[in-house]
């Protein structure tokens, strides 16, 4: 085995214990599941999975182009479509 390193993280005490608890139920402890995410990490050359806010759709980005919208829509420059008449033109 190569020359292995110490990496020491404090969480608090609930966070350990449902971690444990998850890892256990399938079959791993927490350093092996630590050391998966390092290796996907590696594997994926960033962090394995999608790193988003509770709700990714209110981004800042989002919220500009929806902010710009509200205002061409105040001004008479846009076209507002009910549900209804945008789900009858994608039938159409």
């Amino acid at each position: 085995m190569a020359h292995s390193s110490l990496i020491q993280v404090r969480v608090d005490e609930e966070l350990k214990q449902d971690a444990e608890k998850l890892f256990r139920d399938i079959g791993m402890d927490v350093p092996s599941a630590i050391r998966l995410f390092l290796k996907q990490s590696i594997i994926h050359n960033g962090i394995p999975f999608v790193v988003a806010g509770k709700d990714g759709f209110f981004n800042e980005f989002n919220m500009r182009i929806l902010k710009e919208s509200i205002q061409q829509l105040d001004q008479g420059a846009g076209i507002a479509k009910t549900t209804e008449e945008l789900e009858a033109m994608s039938h159409g």
